[in-house]
């Protein structure tokens, strides 16, 4: 039997092939996740905070079998083989252990990000991919964070460790540390964005109707309109706080600890 076809090319040295089918999982469930995100924009949902209840367990009992799924199309194909299925689970562990000492996102600090980063660059996007997910629901079953809002982040950690393998593989030293803290700063104010937009239609909606020029969201409204309600409410309650916290702590982390353990995991990628 032939291989897949590989859509994304990755080194040995660099990351993890990424074929044909683990690439269809891997973009399925990222359409499905940014639908499940952002319907609300063009389906009018009633006010409340009940939606959270209606939409966030389907999501979630859809993402869990996708990861058991891309985690088996990439043992088949290639991607993944025992050794770095270990890392994979040490690393799980490692982030949520970590995630529940120093605080799950507390302030806008998230102790995640970095380690996501790191190991999305060196063993590729699928590994990422799967590492965001498994991270975030670890981390969440040690500190009693499930909650509706549980899948959504698994989904935006998963995307920040898939962006990270798909960076190019060919610098390193300072370059490689100033591309990723960068790719860093801009996932810090991403997550920040599409975590808000989930939220957003159902918690400025508790006070009730909107008022003209205000930052709720109007549902039936063009789509237009809710956008700059959104981008101004995203602006004004997370940007300056919140995303900023989180995009400071992140690039301290990879400055100090990123040439110390890149180097650590190329190795443990070399081994495999």
């Amino acid at each position: 039997m032939t291989a897949s076809p590989v859509i994304v090319v990755a080194t040995p040295r660099t990351g993890l092939v990424l074929r044909r089918w683990s690439g269809s999982v891997i973009a399925l469930v990222s359409v499905l996740g940014l639908a499940a995100i952002g319907w609300p924009l063009w389906i009018p949902v009633p006010a409340g905070v009940q939606a959270h209840l209606a939409v966030a367990p389907f999501v979630l009992a859809a993402l869990v079998p996708a990861v058991l799924l891309l985690g088996t199309v990439l043992l088949t194909d290639g991607g993944l083989n025992p050794r770095t299925l270990a890392m994979l689970g040490v690393l799980s562990a490692l982030n949520a252990a970590v995630r529940a000492t120093l605080g799950a996102g507390t302030a806008g600090f998230e102790s995640v990000f970095f380690l996501l980063i790191l190991a999305g660059r060196v063993f590729g996007p699928g590994f990422g991919f799967l590492l965001g997910c498994t991270s975030l629901f670890a981390s969440a079953l040690l500190t009693g964070g499930v909650g509706p809002w549980l899948p959504f982040q698994m989904l935006c950690c998963a995307w920040i460790g898939l962006g990270a393998g798909l960076l190019p593989h060919r610098l390193r030293g300072r370059a490689e540390l100033a591309v990723l803290v960068g790719y860093g700063i801009v996932c810090a104010y991403l997550f920040g964005l599409v975590m808000n937009l989930w939220s957003w239609p159902f918690l400025t909606s508790i006070t009730g109707g909107a008022a003209a020029g205000g930052l709720e969201y109007l549902p039936g409204a063009p789509l237009v309109d809710n956008l700059l309600r959104f981008g101004w409410y995203t602006l004004l309650t997370s940007t300056a706080g919140w995303d900023t916290g989180r995009a400071i702590a992140t690039t301290v982390a990879l400055l100090l600890l990123g040439p110390v353990v890149l180097p650590v995991l190329r190795r443990a990628n070399r081994s495999r």
